[in-house]
């Protein structure tokens, strides 16, 4: 029977599913081939020849297709239609050639379909094509370029910058873009500004907000009351009149649905109505496409098909009504940069079945499935329906005109089902509803009927009366979530879909930058590595460069460019480039950073003194300097003086915190290799190492005073002596909170885990007695058997499956095999289909009898009398 080759088992057995006994559908389990790890895998002096290496784990996986060929001379590539697809089917191709598994008989077909529906699969089947040599030839292209960037580039990091650990093509152009925006951030000076309100009464007793537009005639922008005074002004003048509506216009508009998803647009949805981030928006949608639920997930394209519009059609007006189906279908024009790479949006396979239907039990893909049909059914919408009202209230002597405005929703339309959400200061204006307010009616001020909201920043004016002043200031750009940082790439030409969520992951694993409340925060270690590549390599982290490479790489992918071209021209410019580094110095390179940095790293102080000297010793110079953990300033007299402070920040004096004194000695606060910690004392000669006390998991620096350090820096507490002789302790560790204690007779102590750390200054005698008892009854590993936290059920070759409570963090457990859940995955979320997709990562149980047929031929040990002839020749010579 045929053999059909897709790349997941779930999506194996789905397809296995549609298409019968009379096929034999397995899976590759991802790309079967890379470049290995080492030097010469491109081979740059021979046309660019590529060495690939099939990984340990997919011999088993090609093996196992081989085996299928020996039954079957049909060969089915369908693994998903997009690049990376491409290039896994040609992988396997070329693999099972070599194993000559593909014999010159064997006859090897590529099929591609949007959607693992029924329908989709068999008439794929009926449509075979051979491999996309263009697009196979675009991802070499793109895979030796990340190589020789990588591979490359990374070794000068190591050697430069100590702790800097990747450089990559699409990975560093994408830090710039956050450190870049933190330099911003920083560099920002707020500019104070006012604004003038005051709430309103119809002579039907409706109120209304409205506010100053124009004073003395002339119309006032943004920061034309730039300071208290002129507020000032600004509120008598609108205290001091009678006011009257002079004109009320209303004018109707509409807003049409957004397009159906593409790829970058759900990552950004998804991180803004969820906080999802893109790798585990892409590991749901990837889910979802392989359960039939939604059509192929990486896509730049939005049109639709014919079929689908029709269905999506069918499905709003049995749901809504005929009034909310548009006369005639909406057609969105595809924006792909390459329509090669390009399929339809993202969307559901049957638009009849919505989230209820659907039933999902996990909640990532609950709720991605509910926003991809929401907005595909929005987007063949009537339009929504709207009235703009526009109020202008002014004086007699017009020396002071207010407005207000509102909007009305007379159809609601598209926005019954959905609405797109909104980055950042995008809020929606113009959205209260204005009372019914007539041309030439007198408007009353209502006394006491606002309230400041000055920001914070300065009490407002007027607070009490009908008329209020507020002050302002601006706001520097917002941090990059991981929404506006997809969209800020896909509006330069940075990367693709494919490549957005493993990008993202790449330098927050690499802490180059730290993810919190979802924005993202550049890490000292990522700034250094910037500040180096913006310097010594400038072009290869431009955004223009870059970009230009991608349309390069479409125009490959389109059969328009050979993609060897492309390697020779960027090899070699970029190979000259390494090359004038390798001979640098480390000093050259933090002289260089040093002075790049200057600004932020030194700048000026209130007294006038040099920002360079330093300001523990008064003698030596402040200069930047690296660590394995990343950048810091150092001061020159090192190690008689051991002032250091961070990059970034925080000035000159705030590193090093003074938190008091206790019996003569200073306790401090400051931060080191792994992190903040407290200090008693100074380092000396006789004191190399004074007592130091790392802050716990979860106390955040600017949180510790003088008590709480010395809290710290006399731990070990000791809670009590045991009956049987010797102190029970709490104390901090490496693995954590923990307490102890040593019997006199005893070689070892017994420890016993805590949950909290609050727990090692607060747990009695009892408690403590009780966990050191029970650890000491029930030694094991020294921790208890492992708590279930949800059975799952029977695996297909026997055995229970469930989800454990592990020492770091929940994990599946089935057999001998554990895999350890991912942060996405929630315990109480996980499915028996996830579960054994992770389970499928490892090596079974199952396969342990496969082994022994290995070992079974122990026959070849008989040969041992070829290696007897080794003494003989010794006599020989």
């Amino acid at each position: 029977m045929p053999v059909v080759v897709v790349e997941s088992p779930a999506k194996a057995k789905t397809i296995n599913k549609y298409l019968g006994s009379d096929y034999t559908v397995l899976a590759s389990y991802g790309h079967v081939r890379d470049l290995p790890a080492k030097n010469g895998s491109v081979d740059t002096d021979n046309d660019f020849e590529m060495i690939w290496d099939i990984g340990a784990d997919s011999r088993k996986h090609v093996k196992a297709i081989a085996d299928a060929l020996k039954d079957d001379d049909v060969l089915i590539l369908a693994t998903d239609p997009d690049r990376e697809g491409e290039a896994i089917s040609w992988h396997l191709q070329e693999a099972l050639t070599k194993r000559r598994a593909i014999k010159k008989s064997t006859a090897v077909s590529r099929v591609v379909f949007n959607a693992i529906t029924k329908t989709a699969v068999t008439e794929a089947m009926k449509n075979p094509r051979q491999v996309d040599v263009p697009l196979v030839d675009a991802y070499l292209a793109r895979r030796a370029l990340d190589y020789l960037v990588g591979f490359n580039l990374s070794p000068v990091l190591w050697r430069k910058l100590p702790g800097a650990r990747s450089a990559g093509r699409v990975q560093s152009v994408c830090l710039r873009l956050i450190v870049e925006r933190e330099d911003e951030i920083e560099a920002f000076n707020p500019q104070e500004y006012w604004s003038v309100k005051a709430v309103l009464e119809t002579p039907r007793g409706q109120q209304f907000e409205a506010r100053l537009t124009q004073l003395s005639g002339k119309k006032l922008d943004k920061f034309d009351l730039g300071d208290r005074l002129t507020a000032e002004m600004a509120v008598q003048a609108v205290s001091s009149r009678d006011l009257k509506v002079v004109s009320v216009e209303a004018k109707p508009g509409t807003r049409n649905p957004s397009a159906p998803f593409m790829t970058s647009t759900l990552q950004q949805e998804a991180s803004r109505k969820f906080g999802m981030g893109a790798r585990q928006t892409m590991n749901a949608a990837q889910r979802l496409y392989e359960a039939g639920l939604i059509t192929y997930m990486r896509t730049d394209g939005i049109d639709m098909a014919p079929e689908a519009i029709t269905e999506a059609r069918d499905a709003i007006k049995a749901r809504y009504g005929d009034k909310y189906v548009p006369a005639s279908p909406r057609v969105y024009k595809n924006k792909a940069k390459n329509a090669q790479e390009a399929h339809e949006c993202i969307r559901p396979t049957e638009l009849n079945k919505g989230p209820k239907e659907a039933a999902l039990s996990d909640s990532d893909q609950a709720k991605l499935y509910d926003l991809i049909w929401k907005r595909t059914i929005a987007s063949q919408m009537e339009a929504a329906r709207l009235e703009r009202t526009t109020v202008d209230i002014a004086s007699a002597d017009q020396e002071v005109v207010l407005r207000a405005t509102g909007q009305v929703v007379a159809f609601d339309g598209f926005m019954a089902v959905y609405t797109e959400g909104k980055d950042d200061a995008e809020g929606e204006e113009d959205s209260a509803r204005l009372p019914q307010i007539m041309q030439d009616e007198p408007a009353k001020k209502v006394a006491g009927a606002l309230k400041a909201d000055a920001e914070g920043k300065e009490a407002a004016l007027g607070a009490a009366d009908a008329v209020l002043g507020m002050q302002h200031f601006t706001n520097p750009p917002p941090r990059y979530t991981e929404a506006t940082l997809v969209k800020r790439m896909e509006e330069l030409g940075i990367g693709r879909p494919s490549t957005y969520a493993s990008v993202l992951t790449t330098i927050v694993e690499r802490e180059y930058v730290r993810k919190e409340q979802n924005r993202l925060f550049p890490e000292d270690k990522g700034k250094i590595v910037t500040i180096f590549l913006t310097n010594f390599f400038r072009k290869y982290v431009g955004y223009e460069f870059t970009a230009d490479l991608e349309r390069e790489l479409d125009e490959v992918s389109a059969g328009e460019m050979n993609y060897k071209d492309v390697l020779n021209r960027f090899w070699r410019d970029f190979s000259a480039a390494i090359s004038e580094t390798s001979d640098l110095r480390i000093s050259e390179v933090l002289d260089k950073l040093d002075a790049a940095l200057a600004p932020t790293l030194y700048p000026p102080r209130e007294d006038g003194t040099d920002p360079r000297i330093c300001p523990k010793c008064g003698a030596g110079n402040l200069h930047l300097k690296t660590s394995r953990s990343g950048g810091f300033v150092g001061c020159s007299n090192y190690p008689e003086c051991r002032y250091t402070r961070p990059i970034s920040g925080e000035g000159a004096e705030s590193y090093e915190k003074v938190l008091g004194e206790d019996n003569g000695d200073e306790i401090s606060l400051r931060s080191g290799r792994f992190g903040p910690y407290v200090q008693r004392g100074e380092a000396t000669a006789e004191n190399k190492k004074p007592p130091r006390t790392s802050l716990p998991k979860g106390w955040a620096p600017e949180s510790i005073d003088l008590a709480k350090a010395l809290t710290l820096l006399n731990l070990p507490r000791e809670i009590g002596i045991h009956p049987d002789g010797g102190a029970i302790v709490a104390n901090l560790g490496r693995f954590g909170p923990y307490v102890m204690h040593q019997l006199p007779d005893a070689e070892k102590p017994v420890y016993a885990n805590l949950k909290e750390t609050e727990e090692v200054f607060e747990i009695g005698m009892n408690l403590a007695m009780e966990m050191i008892t029970h650890k000491r009854e029930n030694p094991g590993r020294g921790r208890a058997a492992a708590k279930a936290l949800k059975e799952l059920g029977d695996h297909p070759d026997g055995g229970a499956i469930k989800v454990m409570d592990g020492k770091f963090g929940p994990y599946v457990k089935w057999e001998k095999v554990n895999v350890t859940l991912p942060k996405e995955i929630k315990p109480e979320d996980i499915t028996v289909e996830q579960a054994l997709e992770l389970i499928a990562t490892k090596k079974p149980a199952k396969k342990k009898p496969a082994a022994k047929k290995k070992a079974a031929p122990k026959k070849a040990a008989a040969k041992k009398p070829a290696t007897k002839k080794a003494p003989a020749a010794k006599k020989k010579t």
